[in-house]
């Protein structure tokens, strides 16, 4: 079973897919991205419970994996 919250691998052209409830919310490009999308869904998390939530289930490799910039 899915976690509520999916964090998506990073993507060839950079950021990761937030996905809430079945939602896609955005595109994140580092920790304080996915929090923020999670504050407009009505979810109170900084970085750092984003980090250790046990809500979020991370694909493609955790929380300090993103794309490097170009």
């Amino acid at each position: 079973m899915s976690k509520p919250i999916i964090v998506y691998q990073p993507s060839p052209s950079g950021g990761r897919r937030v996905r809430v409830a079945g939602e896609i919310l955005g595109l994140a490009h580092d920790l304080r991205d996915v929090a923020e999308f999670l504050r407009h869904a009505g979810l109170e998390m900084d970085e750092t419970d984003v980090e250790s939530s046990p809500l979020i289930e991370w694909r493609g490799g955790g929380p300090g994996t993103w794309p490097a910039p170009w």
